[in-house]
């Protein structure tokens, strides 16, 4: 059994969607990286997103867009963070997604790009720019190396379609929120139920959902709904500025007001 599929059983037998947190890797220093990672998981997280830094990041609101670029001065490359998981597969088995574009993995080599984060010990991928139509070399690399792919639905996505997603994904899927970018929202959308409802009644795959989630009581909310919560923009914002051990106290802080909801 996978690292991923570890994951849901436990949440599932705790009845719990799974806390994802999502972390830029080398936001807000290269030195925290690691240290993040490592507090993220003490603090009670199931699975964790990296992001890749990019400087075009389409799919991302403010926050994020802001990490991406403040890791990419900071000298974050993609060789750069499979390094890092490589040190924080030393002492954990968190289960590990990046979150990136394609144009990097074009760059880096994609077959290699996945073969040496599947050595590095990344579990999955998600690449929000890449069509499920368009996915059929990124789909062939990662199940030659063992690597997750994970597909991404919107609540404009068709039941047919969201059917075909969950068919493509390889052990979940993530359905976004809302229309728009990732960004922390006062509110979940009013009929944010019905869309998941939908989801669910059309995937067999345990999903994950994200986008605007920011307060313990969206984790509730959205309890019995859906398989787990993804949280980014939110934490960046509460990483923004700190380094060293403020940023690890903001972070478990965070995570377990999220995680006690």
């Amino acid at each position: 059994m996978t690292r991923i599929a570890k994951a849901f059983e436990k949440t599932r037998a705790e009845g719990r969607p799974a806390l994802i947190p999502f972390l830029t890797g080398g936001f807000p220093t290269l030195e925290s990286t690691v240290p993040l990672i490592l507090a993220a998981e003490a603090a009670g997280a199931d699975l964790l997103e990296i992001g890749l830094p990019f400087s075009d990041p389409l799919a991302d609101g403010p926050a994020i867009q802001l990490s991406s670029q403040r890791a990419i001065e900071n000298g974050a490359t993609l060789k750069w963070i499979l390094e890092q998981v490589r040190e924080v597969r030393k002492t954990s088995q968190l289960p590990l997604i990046l979150m990136g574009y394609l144009n990097p993995m074009l760059r880096y080599g994609l077959d290699r790009f996945v073969h040496d984060a599947v050595q590095a010990g990344v579990d999955g991928m998600i690449v929000p720019d890449m069509l499920p139509e368009e996915s059929a070399d990124v789909v062939a690399a990662s199940r030659e190396h063992g690597l997750s792919n994970v597909f991404l639905m919107a609540p404009t996505t068709s039941e047919e379609r969201i059917r075909k997603i969950d068919a493509l994904s390889t052990e979940i899927t993530y359905a976004v929120a809302l229309t728009g970018v990732t960004g922390a929202r006062g509110d979940l959308p009013a009929d944010i139920e019905d869309y998941l409802a939908r989801v669910r009644k059309n995937t067999e795959k345990p999903f994950v959902v994200g986008f605007g989630i920011s307060a313990p009581e969206h984790v509730a909310r959205l309890k019995g709904k859906t398989d787990g919560c993804v949280i980014g923009s939110a934490i960046v914002k509460q990483l923004d500025g700190t380094s060293g051990d403020e940023a690890t106290r903001r972070l478990t802080e965070f995570l377990t007001s999220l995680r006690s909801s």
